[in-house]
């Protein structure tokens, strides 16, 4: 037995499970509390996202089926590609306006 399977022997699904409820939580208020950044938006949902994550590996294991393990993997997949697509944008948002601050971003004008 390694060092990670003793240290997880002790824990229970309900551990993971209320990890994933306090971390989606956490990305919540921070969508509804910062309306300025667009940066910590995005990390939020990426947080949101490996919320569910761990959701879905922790009930993949209990059921003892690997279909919620292989959905991390599509999610990971689309969590990337939100990534790079998301600060793309935000560099040819920066260049032409010199803010990245969502109150001046919101008013799109051709």
């Amino acid at each position: 037995m390694n060092f990670a399977t003793s240290l997880l022997t002790g824990l229970t699904p309900g551990h993971f499970l209320t990890l994933g409820a306090v971390l989606f939580c956490i990305s919540v208020a921070g969508i509804f509390l910062n309306r300025k950044n667009v940066i910590v938006l995005l990390m939020c949902i990426e947080l949101m996202l490996l919320a569910v994550n761990i959701n879905f590996i922790t009930f993949s294991r209990q059921l003892g089926d690997a279909s919620g393990q292989v959905f991390v993997f599509f999610i990971l997949t689309v969590a990337a590609a939100e990534a790079a697509i998301g600060l793309a944008i935000l560099v040819t948002l920066f260049r032409n306006r010199r803010t990245i601050n969502v109150a001046e971003i919101d008013t799109m004008k051709g």
